[in-house]
């Protein structure tokens, strides 16, 4: 628990030194990632080291959102950066407080999940594609996805006119 308010913290304060303002969505995704940073390995790291773990999970977490970002890679929810960087971050610190593993055999997990992560997503993103496709009409981009699959707008107040965004 120390782990996941420090890491709350990191993220709460890092977008303020960056952009003169906090951003609530960081600091919810800087308490998962502390709690994700720590999940690897629980057992050995003494209070102070998860909170640490977790602070720096916090950090992470922001600059990887910022950098994906850039990157013009869609996460709106911040998935990739709390789970997927977080978590190889969680899975690389395990050495520092348990003395039985290493940073080799942490290395060999996380390119084996790589790996494995990567040809399942392949093989059921290409089965989605040939039955059903990935990509929406240009229409449907336009007017909302929330029209053409529910025949409604999820957020009405914030439009002037079906999908327009005025």
């Amino acid at each position: 628990l120390p782990n996941s308010r420090r890491a709350t913290i990191s993220a709460a304060i890092k977008p303020r030194l960056l952009f003169g303002k906090a951003d609530l969505t960081m600091a919810l995704n800087g308490a998962l990632a502390g709690l994700v940073a720590i999940t690897a390995g629980p057992d050995t790291p003494s209070a102070l080291a998860a909170t640490l773990i977790g602070g720096a999970g916090g950090v992470l977490v922001v600059f990887s959102i910022i950098g994906l970002d850039k990157l013009k890679i869609d996460d709106p929810v911040g998935a990739i950066s709390v789970h997927g960087t977080v978590g190889m971050w969680g899975l690389l610190a395990v050495p520092l407080t348990n003395p039985d593993t290493t940073f080799g055999g942490q290395l060999v997990g996380l390119f084996t999940i790589l790996g494995w992560v990567f040809v399942a997503s392949f093989i059921t993103w290409l089965v989605i594609k040939m039955i059903m496709g990935v990509r929406v009409s240009e229409e449907e981009e336009f007017e909302g996805v929330d029209i053409g699959e529910c025949g409604m707008e999820a957020y009405p107040e914030f439009t002037g006119s079906r999908g327009s965004g005025k």
